[in-house]
């Protein structure tokens, strides 16, 4: 994919990071696609270059890896490897998920944790950017095995972490029992109790909202979306990939708000239920997903839905479309086809699950394209509100959280806005959320001197 880096300080940049990098297809997307959106901004703070604010800005701080050794049910050891990118903490203590998927490496945690840095800075909350996490696949494990594997892999991290430092949560593959069990077991170790971890149970510094916060502000950020073209939910036929956390809230906020969604899907492939996934259907989805089951388990229990097996729900017929799966769902001939097929409208409730060239694709039909950093921004807006009850000892009520979280999104979608509107093309929000959350960063980092 080439990049249309029209800075000659961000060209400079990209050459040297693609270069050094090449084998990094993830990391280098991350990059080229904030490189291209953030020149008109750098055309305008040429003091960056000399502090050399953008070479620092694509190198994270810090890089730990380590090994991780646990034993199965069976006595048989095992050997997996350990992450925590620590990215930059120009604008407060590192802050990001850890990810326990076979896919995990350096490529993907790294384009991950850049993502964080300026996702982090458009919440407006004191957070760094960082990831972390393993290669270890928890499907087929035993709870045992998954528990021994996470206080395994804590008794190397804590080293590393603290509440003032870096404070991960969960994310692929790492939930609310993988992330009690690491609290646990830092606890244990370090003989102290702190906010070191968000995602937490609530009745050990948890936040209410959590579990909903990327789902919930997902379609926060789509209702002021709708909203700027004089329009809402009502009516509207949504597609929704993916089957976890973030799909599964998306959904139903989506439900509340008067639209109807029509497909979920898993690594399996996708269901098509024309009459609507409901809340009865989606207290359904949660329960099956809990048992960890294919989500061809629904079309078993409603039958006049139909299971596509191992394609994605891009070529069905909508107005607004939500991948939350994960990176890499929507090529060109993806947006090809919801393009085809009338979707006016996909916001990222997923990581990068978009490809350039299908961003570009969106943009030039006229499709309002929101990217993961400004618009499932909700996660991570609400893990920093949990940092602040834990520092303050304090637990808000469900409506507080709600309320915050809204209020949040409501200000990312128009800061978004309006810096498109100042930088860029009005309604370009690729260009306008990469802008806002670069300045205050790169402001921070400048006035830090060269660390």
């Amino acid at each position: 994919m080439e990049y249309n880096i029209k800075n000659a300080y961000c060209k400079r940049v990209w050459d040297d990071v693609s270069t050094r990098y090449a084998d990094q297809d993830h990391f280098l997307q991350a990059v080229g696609l904030v490189l291209q959106a953030i020149s008109p901004a750098v055309d305008k703070m040429p003091e960056l270059e000399k502090t050399a604010v953008l070479e620092r800005l694509v190198e994270p701080e810090r890089i730990i890896m380590f090994r991780v050794p646990w034993t199965d049910d069976k006595g048989v050891p095992h050997v997996n490897r350990g992450f925590r990118v620590q990215f930059n903490s120009a604008i407060g203590p590192y802050k990001g998920g850890l990810r326990f998927s076979p896919e995990v490496g350096l490529d993907v945690l790294k384009f991950l944790g850049f993502e964080q840095i300026l996702k982090n800075s458009l919440t407006t909350l004191p957070m760094g950017g960082g990831k972390g996490g393993s290669d270890f696949d928890p499907h087929g494990k035993s709870e045992g095995e998954v528990m021994r594997f996470c206080q395994s892999f804590m008794t190397e991290l804590y080293r590393h972490i603290g509440p003032d430092t870096d404070v991960p949560a969960g994310d692929k593959g790492v939930g609310g029992r993988e992330v009690a069990w690491m609290f646990g077991q830092y606890k244990r170790i370090t003989d102290s109790f702190t906010g070191v971890l968000t995602g937490k149970g609530l009745a050990f510094g948890g936040s209410l909202i959590r579990p909903e916060a990327t789902g919930y502000g997902l379609i926060y950020f789509a209702e002021c979306m709708l909203a700027k073209k004089g329009e809402n939910f009502k009516g509207k036929t949504c597609l929704v990939s993916g089957d976890g956390n973030v799909a599964q809230y998306a959904v139903e906020k989506i439900n509340q708000l008067g639209g109807k969604v029509i497909t979920m899907s898993d690594s399996s492939g996708y269901i098509l239920d024309e009459e609507g996934i409901n809340a009865e259907k989606l207290a359904y989805v949660m329960e099956f997903r809990a048992r960890r089951e294919k989500i061809d388990a629904y079309v078993k229990k409603y039958p006049n839905a139909k299971f596509f097996k191992g394609e994605k729900p891009w070529g069905v017929k909508a107005d607004l479309a939500f991948p939350c799966a994960t990176q890499d769902e929507i090529y060109l001939e993806d947006a090809q086809k919801l393009v085809a097929n009338g979707v006016k409208l996909v916001a990222e409730g997923a990581n990068m699950p978009t490809r350039a060239e299908a961003i570009a694709y969106f943009q030039q039909n006229g499709v309002s394209f929101a990217p993961g950093k400004a618009a499932n921004a909700g996660g991570v807006a609400v893990s920093g509100l949990e940092m602040s009850q834990n520092s303050e000892r304090l637990s808000w009520t469900r409506e507080e959280v709600d309320a915050k979280l809204k209020q949040i999104m409501t200000n990312i979608h128009d800061n978004a806005w309006e810096t498109a509107k100042k930088f860029a093309t009005e309604g370009d929000y690729v260009a306008g959320a990469n802008i806002a959350g670069f300045v205050k960063v790169a402001e921070a980092m400048a006035a830090q001197g060269l660390v």
